[in-house]
């Protein structure tokens, strides 16, 4: 994998991440850095459940990667806060 790649990889995931936060709000409970992991993983989760839904292929590009992603990451910025809450 080109080093560029890998860069805009995270770049992806940190914009999925910073928006989903936004978007669930709460404070992050693995941190900025935690965030930006769910927000990578999230384009996984909103590539399988886009799929799931029979969404997939609509959007190309940068841009559905990154709304992919962000949907993804809300899910997993969610799940992430109950996990949390659950164990505190």
């Amino acid at each position: 994998m080109p080093v560029w790649s890998l860069l805009v990889w995270i770049l992806v995931g940190a914009i999925a991440g910073f928006v989903a936060r936004k978007l669930v709000g709460g404070t992050p409970p693995f941190g900025t850095i935690g965030d930006v992991i769910l927000g990578m993983a999230g384009g996984v989760v909103g590539g399988f459940l886009l799929a799931v839904a029979g969404i997939q292929g609509t959007v190309g590009g940068l841009l559905g990667t990154i709304v992919t992603s962000i949907i993804g990451a809300v899910v997993l910025v969610w799940l992430s806060n109950r996990i949390k809450i659950k164990s505190s």
